[in-house]
């Protein structure tokens, strides 16, 4: 019973923090011009810096809160992070300074630790055949709420253009009651915090150590920035290639968000037992390949809609990828594990936006060789084959055949 309610809280969590997060995405420029007095373009630039700032604290602190969890538990980590969350967005609501927000930003980011908990408990509660299904509700969670807070938060707009922040504060606040109330501690055998394990460099050294986790880890890293290069073109890309208005890429990218949450909701599970993990993660990530190539190359807006349908597919590349991360590493080491993960996302979300709008400038600009507005969808190509690649190569340590 303690761990279907665990369950539904880590869900519920990552569900209500995502749509925090997505409340604020229409108002931040509108935030920014108001506490900058600059334009559109200066705002993007100060909106480039605040996503910058929270990156890059969770880069660097993401294995000191995993391993904060593994020492103190998944409960007070996960309530203390929800506390920070709160006044963040609390901040961000009555902040008359750009330096305040970039301040608060920063406070978010190193304390960052829901998504990295709650990824922790997953490892924690799940049987070893039930665990890649219950990342990938984790992933369908984390897509319903990508969809759900950006709608919300138009509307909220109407009331300022403060209402948003207030809206995912006040979210992040009753999930924090709830989970207090409700949460229970699933970390059975804590271990002593060890600083030389709590930075992103010694944790990967550390997991490298680990038979085959060191593999798993830049299979994992090498497919988040591939994949981050489609929220960071896809707006410009449509624009540039089919001629597609706000509107039409918006619906686009709910469209995507759709598919991409069903994947991840109702195929994981299903494809794991079939196929194992092993074989789930290289059937994910041929998908991704493919559809890299497809949306490089595609000159027709009717057929890139209609293959996001099997770009969606790849969705159950990651649940598979963390459920053999969860398998190798040991139980007193899975919050460290989820904290190195996050970090490592956080690399893709720094690397991978400057890289792939940097090639789009590349080839759309006017010294481009070739007009190519799909060349970031072809890089994404060679570093997605670069991770196949790795995932089956012979010396991969796994306790299944090899794919």
């Amino acid at each position: 019973m303690a761990s279907r309610a665990a369950l539904i809280f880590v869900v519920l969590t990552v569900l209500l923090d995502s749509v925090g997060i997505g409340l604020i995405f229409p108002v931040l420029p509108d935030l920014i011009e108001e506490v900058t007095g600059g334009d559109l373009s200066h705002a993007a630039l100060w909106g480039g810096v605040l996503t910058a700032a929270f990156a890059l604290m969770q880069f660097t602190f993401g294995p000191t809160v995993g391993n904060l969890s593994d020492r103190y538990g998944r409960r007070p980590v996960m309530l203390v992070a929800l506390v920070v969350m709160t006044a963040d967005y609390l901040v961000m609501a009555l902040a008359g300074s750009i330096w305040l927000l970039i301040a608060a930003r920063v406070v978010a980011g190193l304390s960052a630790a829901t998504h990295t908990t709650a990824a922790a408990y997953m490892a924690d509660i799940s049987t070893p055949e039930r665990r890649g299904r219950n990342f990938g509700l984790i992933g369908a969670a984390l897509g319903m709420g990508f969809i759900l807070g950006p709608a919300l938060g138009g509307l909220l707009a109407q009331f300022g253009t403060r209402a948003p922040f207030l809206g995912a504060a006040a979210l992040a606040a009753l999930n924090l009651g709830f989970g207090a109330l409700v949460l229970p501690e699933t970390l059975r055998r804590p271990r002593a915090f060890d600083w030389r394990r709590a930075n992103p460099l010694g944790a990967f050294l550390g997991a490298s150590r680990l038979p085959g986790l060191g593999r798993v880890l830049t299979v994992f890293l090498l497919a988040q920035v591939a994949n981050f290069a489609y929220p960071a073109v896809w707006a410009y890309w449509g624009a540039a290639r089919f001629g597609w208005d706000t509107t039409m890429i918006g619906l686009s990218l709910a469209f995507y968000g759709g598919g991409f949450m069903a994947v991840q909701a109702l195929c994981v599970g299903p494809a794991i037992r079939h196929f194992g993990e092993g074989r789930t993660a290289t059937l994910g990530l041929v998908c991704d390949v493919i559809s890299a190539l497809f949306f490089g190359i595609v000159s027709n807006g009717a057929a890139a809609l209609a293959f996001v349908i099997v770009s969606s597919l790849g969705g159950i590349a990651t649940p598979a990828l963390q459920a053999i991360g969860a398998r190798l590493a040991p139980e007193d080491a899975q919050g460290e594990l989820q904290g190195l993960m996050s970090s490592l996302t956080a690399v893709a979300m720094i690397v991978s936006p400057i890289t792939a709008t940097t090639v789009f400038y590349a080839f759309t600009g006017p010294a481009a060789p070739v007009q190519l507005p799909g060349a970031p969808f072809l890089v994404s190509a060679l570093l997605l084959v670069a991770a196949v690649l790795l995932h089956v190569a012979p010396a991969r340590v796994a306790a299944e055949p090899a794919p």
